[in-house]
């Protein structure tokens, strides 16, 4: 028996069913859909999770990466290899957990910083566009400050990392 929508009202999150021969199942409107949909879902912000059809395993990461891998493939890459290469020599190493925390949160901190002047600069016209994009101190001021506190909170990253490691060892008699 499937369940039906009463008055209107939405799942809290959307589910889209992998299928064997890759194509993707949108249980919230009965259709298959494409990973441009998919993408889509992220863009509009609407929750969803990817499930294997027959297993039920969680796949929305892998899906999301593939997202990243065709975004990355086409025109204007985000990641230069350096910075690929660099995340890379971030899995196995000790600082992993911290890297995948030091990431999001930055990524977090650069979409407020975006959302303010989104906000600050919706009723702009053409003319105080053109003024904005001359000043750009008040921009350049802020992602600033934004790259100061992101080196800060990599510092005190480093140095917790480094106390506890001391610490460890000094429980194991070990010094450094």
């Amino acid at each position: 028996m499937t369940s039906k929508k009463i008055s209107g009202a939405k799942p809290a999150q959307r589910i889209i069913k992998k299928y064997p021969n890759r194509r993707l199942y949108d249980t919230d409107t009965s259709t298959y859909i494409t990973l441009t949909e998919v993408k889509q879902l992220v863009m509009d912000s609407q929750a969803f999770v990817v499930r294997d059809a027959k297993t039920n395993e969680d796949l929305t990461r892998s899906i999301l990466l593939q997202i990243i891998l065709e975004e990355e493939a086409g025109g204007a890459p985000m990641f230069s290899e350096a910075a690929l290469a660099n995340i890379i020599r971030f899995y196995g190493h000790a600082m992993q957990g911290f890297m995948g925390s030091y990431i999001e949160k930055n990524v977090q901190a650069f979409t407020d910083l975006q959302s303010q002047v989104a906000e600050q600069t919706k009723n702009f016209t053409p003319e105080m566009w053109a003024q904005f994009m001359n000043l750009q101190n008040p921009l350049q001021g802020m992602m600033g400050n934004y790259a100061e506190q992101s080196k800060n909170m990599f510092e005190k990253m480093q140095e917790q990392v480094q106390k506890n490691t001391e610490q460890m060892l000094g429980a194991f008699g070990i010094k450094k």
